[in-house]
């Protein structure tokens, strides 16, 4: 037997049998209508009823009465409320009648048909009832049965000028639904078309889901499963969780509450048989993805901060559509998803906070560069600046550990105006991760030898932490101005210290102006420790690194300004009166020109400076001034 055929076929019932689904499902008993109902009455309603029914008998007419003629389908549904007022009276009043048996029979056929409309409806327009649709009503009351029973078309299409064609369609098929169900609720025959109902809706949902990327997925394959297959997996499940909620259980909850507006408990149960499995399927992932791993890695918390804002934004929805007792298992494992997420991403940033102070890496940066500590960790917490939402919602209830007293002394969280968001937890807590960072990298710096170097080590990590600041735009507005102005402060004062510590000996074995000339064995003096002090400063600095180009210009320039001049003053001062000294040289070995060329080489991490280069200097000196 065919589904359609299935979903038809009714048993044989006595009249006597209905009267206790008609006294529940109506309160026609004390109306006045059944007040005054008589058995003339009884044959006028059985006269106007039974060759409508009959007309439409199932077994005879194939065809779709509701798509044949809507008028036809009206007064089909008035008839068969008539047939049911005359019905219950006969039960209730003369159970003797003859004509309980016509009305039963009638009754039968009525049903029938109905059921079969009802599954014809909801399986020939699913485009007009798939969850996008009804999801997109803002007014599906306003179809209501008994405007639509009391209705003409042309009134219908009044009703509806001012809704989209594919909205007006939608609205009218799932108006035809609710009819036919509270039509056949109300005589007792709710069962048949709630059947077809759940078993149509139900695949729709899982279809819907299937074709999302959800899948069931067993706890032990998933725990086998590599992060680099989850990672997509995530992905892809942020956007179906989205679609599913807002779209698809939207939907159904609007069109099941819609259609079975006359009983609650039909209603709640349909919903449920419909979405609770798929939507526990649904929120399945994320409970995996937290019990996976009980202390989960740093670079995880991206992927768990992601879950928990998609679930975070959804939780409005998910609480409305499974806001009943049957369902509420589904807002139950979303709303304890939520909380392990929470616990998960604290875990991760205690980590990343340990991760920082237990670096215990003993290679120094060549040449005083830039740490891989540093890299790793500005960009980790550049990223991070990125979930304030999320980190202030869980820095809010879960308040790490750290020196309290320290960190007010160092930091003070700029005032932001986000009248959703307090980003103060998170200001605060970003601050405290780079004071770590920085803190380590002092330490990092003790292990140079040179002071020098070690001064250039701090300058070019700091510089790398103010510019990921500045260049961030969450980083820069969670800091605030005051923090850079500080920390660009630190950056010139460890500059500072560099140059004293690495040009500090070459700049004194230049003579201080002054009225008093040098004698040519004083002069000779001066250049000798010159030559000395700025080959032994050249070689140790031109091994050293500034790997940003800004940086190493303004070093260089600074320098050179500080100097070159000075060199050359004295140079174009004393050299005339050493033109009669052998081997000059080997005495006065570098031009004032060739000292730019050599300080424009440093910072690379390449020493330009030879004998052979320092030859080649001194005999062009020499040509220049005609000794030899």
């Amino acid at each position: 037997m065919s589904k359609q055929a299935k979903c038809v076929s009714f048993s044989t019932t006595s009249p006597k049998s209905i009267l206790s689904s008609l006294s529940s499902s109506t309160s026609f008993s004390q109306s006045p209508i059944n007040q005054t109902f008589s058995l003339s009455m009884v044959e006028e309603t059985l006269d106007s009823t039974e060759p409508i029914i009959k007309k439409w008998d199932p077994n005879t007419k194939t065809i779709s009465l509701f798509s044949h003629s809507r008028k036809q389908a009206k007064e089909f549904i008035i008839c068969v409320r008539d047939l049911r007022r005359a019905m219950h009276f006969l039960v209730s009043q003369h159970s003797q009648s003859p004509n309980l048996v016509l009305t039963h029979s009638l009754m039968e056929i009525a049903m029938s048909r109905l059921e079969k409309e009802f599954f014809m409806i909801l399986s020939s327009n699913l485009d007009q009832l798939d969850p996008e649709s009804v999801s997109g009503h803002s007014s599906i009351s306003s179809y209501s049965e008994f405007e639509y029973v009391m209705q003409s078309d042309d009134e219908m299409e009044k009703a509806s000028e001012s809704i989209a064609e594919v909205e007006k369609a939608s609205a009218l098929v799932m108006s035809d639904l609710k009819v036919i169900a509270e039509t056949m609720i109300s005589c007792g025959y709710g069962k048949e078309c709630i059947k077809s109902y759940k078993m149509i809706r139900k695949s729709i949902v899982d279809e819907g889901l299937h074709l999302l990327g959800i899948q069931k997925c067993k706890i032990s394959l998933f725990n086998r499963t590599d992060w680099s297959v989850l990672e997509p997996m995530i992905k892809n499940w942020i956007k179906a969780a989205k679609i599913g909620v807002t779209t698809l259980f939207k939907g159904e909850k609007l069109l099941c509450d819609h259609v079975f507006s006359s009983s609650t408990t039909i209603r709640d149960s349909c919903f449920y048989e419909i979405a609770n499995e798929s939507g526990l399927n649904l929120f399945s992932l994320p409970e995996l993805v937290v019990n996976k791993e009980k202390k989960p890695p740093p670079e995880r918390i991206f992927k768990l901060m992601d879950l928990y804002a998609a679930i975070s934004e959804l939780r409005p929805e998910i609480e409305l559509i499974f806001n009943f007792d049957s369902v509420a298992s589904v807002k139950t494992l979303a709303i304890s998803s939520l909380k392990k997420l929470k616990n998960s991403i604290h875990t991760c940033l205690t980590e990343f906070e340990l991760t920082i102070q237990k670096d215990s890496s003993k290679a120094l940066t060549p040449g005083g560069g830039i740490h891989r500590l540093t890299r790793t960790t500005m960009s980790f917490i550049s990223s991070l600046s990125g979930y304030s939402r999320v980190l202030s919602e869980i820095l809010a209830e879960h308040v790490i550990k750290r020196n309290t007293r320290f960190l007010e002394s160092y930091f003070t969280a700029p005032i932001l105006e986000d009248e959703h968001i307090n980003h103060h937890a998170t200001s605060v807590h970003i601050a405290w991760l780079i004071l770590v960072l920085l803190c380590k990298l002092d330490i990092k710096a003790e292990s140079y030898k040179d002071v020098s170097l070690s001064y250039l080590f701090l300058v070019n990590n700091i510089r790398l932490v103010v510019d990921t600041v500045r260049s961030t735009h969450h980083l820069r507005n969670l800091l605030g101005d005051d923090w850079l102005t500080k920390h660009e402060a630190k950056l010139r004062s460890y500059a500072t210290n560099y140059e004293n510590a690495a040009w500090a000996k070459v700049y004194q074995t230049v003579p201080v102006r002054t009225s008093t000339t040098l004698s040519p064995d004083q002069a000779k003096t001066h250049f000798k420790r010159f030559h000395v002090a700025f080959e032994e400063a050249y070689m140790k600095q031109s091994s050293c690194v500034i790997l940003d180009a800004k940086l190493r210009d303004e070093f260089k320039v600074y320098i050179a300004r500080k100097l070159v001049p000075e060199y050359k003053e004295f140079y174009q001062k004393y050299l005339p009166m050493l033109r009669e000294e052998i081997n000059i040289e080997m005495l006065v070995r570098f031009k004032p020109d060739n000292l730019e060329n050599y300080l424009s080489d440093l910072f690379h991490g390449t020493p330009m400076l030879s004998d052979s280069s320092s030859s080649a200097s001194s005999s062009s000196m020499c040509i220049s001034l005609g000794c030899g």
